[in-house]
């Protein structure tokens, strides 16, 4: 593979990751102070719009497997972008709920399609080391965006939260315009003998109708949902841990966005050589493992943070919190290539959209299951979490073997149109992720 679409993704996260980083960190002061908005209502609304953006990542999925990658992928970029600009606008609970559905299912959508399109120009033996450079991306951007979105916090002034909200909706734009500068790549089809009765290919070879392959693809669905587990690792550092901080322990509030940069630094610098192992299916079984372990191990030291003095469990929270990250880059790494190696290769879409809604139900359903774990339960709830990590992670080797069992009678993944990657086709024009949004979460890198 020419490097110049992985550029040109990398890119494309850069620019809305910058965005995003600076809408999380503002996003709640806005609703609440500038729109007035109930902080209830904002979290009752951002759960709603989240619940939707569960359900089309599928569908957005399969339209990018026929339709193409790269003008859906465009088209939601500027639908986020629009959603994002329009939140300026809002002014009351009905207009603010609507909005953040838009926003929700373009944000859902443009993850489902943008792996897609990652899968239709990359070589397969290439997607787990480009994921993770993008990951390290991701991260970068986050923190450059949270940085400037802490100066509009710092000034606190109507303007300022506004200017935040343009910056994202422009960040989006220039996504999607260089989205729009990557080759279209050939159309994917599944061979002939692809007919298991589950919604293939046609005798021609073409994508058979508009049935949903993966919601009858048993051992992918039971793989996602396992993954949907694991996920829960999402809220405890966005939402768990700076409460268990404040009312578990002596250590100061602070410590909380102190553990947030310790996190985005170590997948910023070493997601790219955690994921260097992971090479096919059972690289990536081992790694999903040792993260279930190390996960684990990390709730057992945050267990043991219950009721320490500040320095103690600050020592204490900082351990748990490095063994959690090396956990969360072993799963990803291990996670994207299971993913992508066991879903037909003219449906990368439609399945990327259902795998990637395990992020968002750790999103809406996460933070409530965990609060109410580890806060009302105390240190047995992390014991019983960190039960629960390694279960999941095992478990997921026999289902993901009986998928891959399954491989000869799903579509071959071929490689890249190579010729596409120098002589791109001329760009086409678009036609016709408190009671808030807690820290972004990463279970989805583009």
């Amino acid at each position: 593979m020419t490097p110049r679409p992985g550029r040109l993704l990398a890119l494309a996260q850069l620019a809305n990751s910058i965005g995003d980083g600076a809408y999380y960190v503002t996003s709640a002061l806005y609703f609440t102070r500038v729109a007035g908005i109930a902080p209830a209502r904002v979290g009752l609304g951002l759960t709603l719009a989240w619940g939707v953006g569960s359900l089309v990542g599928v569908p957005f999925g399969r339209l990018a497997d026929r339709r193409g990658p790269r003008g859906t992928s465009v088209l939601l970029a500027l639908g986020t972008s629009a959603a994002v600009a329009s939140f300026l606008l809002v002014r009351g609970f009905v207009p603010f709920v609507l909005t953040a559905c838009c926003y929700a299912a373009a944000q859902s959508g443009l993850a489902a399609t943008r792996q897609a399109l990652l899968a239709r120009l990359v070589p397969p033996e290439e997607r787990t080391g480009l994921l993770a450079r993008l990951q390290s991306t991701l991260n970068g951007g986050l923190g450059v965006g949270a940085a400037l979105g802490g100066l509009a916090l710092s000034a606190g002034t109507p303007t300022a939260y506004r200017g935040v909200l343009v910056l994202d909706a422009l960040c989006f734009l220039a996504s999607a315009l260089v989205l729009l500068r990557l080759p279209r790549g050939k159309a994917v089809t599944a061979p002939a003998e692809d007919t298991d009765g589950r919604g293939g290919a046609r005798e021609d070879g073409t994508v058979g109708g508009g049935r949903l392959t993966v919601l009858r693809d048993r051992p992918y669905a039971l793989l996602a949902l396992l993954n949907a587990v694991l996920l829960l690792r999402l809220p405890l550092l966005s939402v768990a841990l700076p409460l268990w901080i404040t009312e578990r322990t002596g250590a100061p509030a602070w410590l909380a966005a102190g553990l947030f940069v310790l996190n985005t630094l170590a997948v910023t610098l070493f997601q790219v050589r955690t994921a260097r192992s992971v090479t096919g299916l059972d690289s990536a079984l081992r790694a999903l493992r040792g993260s279930g372990l190390v996960m684990s191990a990390s709730c057992v030291v945050f267990a043991v943070s219950a009721g320490r003095p500040a320095w103690p469990a600050t020592v204490i929270m900082v351990a748990g919190a490095g063994l959690q990250v090396v956990a969360e880059m072993q799963h990803s790494a291990g996670s994207w290539q299971l993913s992508f190696d066991l879903a037909p290769a003219d449906r990368i879409g439609e399945y990327q959209g259902f795998f990637g809604t395990g992020a968002t139900v750790a999103r809406t359903a996460g933070p409530l299951a965990v609060t109410w774990l580890l806060l009302d339960w105390g240190s047995p709830g992390w014991l019983l979490l960190g039960a629960l990590m390694p279960a999941a992670a095992h478990a997921m080797g026999p289902v993901a073997r009986r998928a891959a069992g399954r491989t000869p009678r799903r579509a071959a993944h071929p490689a890249p149109e190579r010729a596409a990657y120098m002589t791109p086709e001329p760009a086409a024009q678009p036609g016709p992720e408190p009671a808030a949004q807690p820290a972004p979460e990463r279970a989805s890198v583009i």
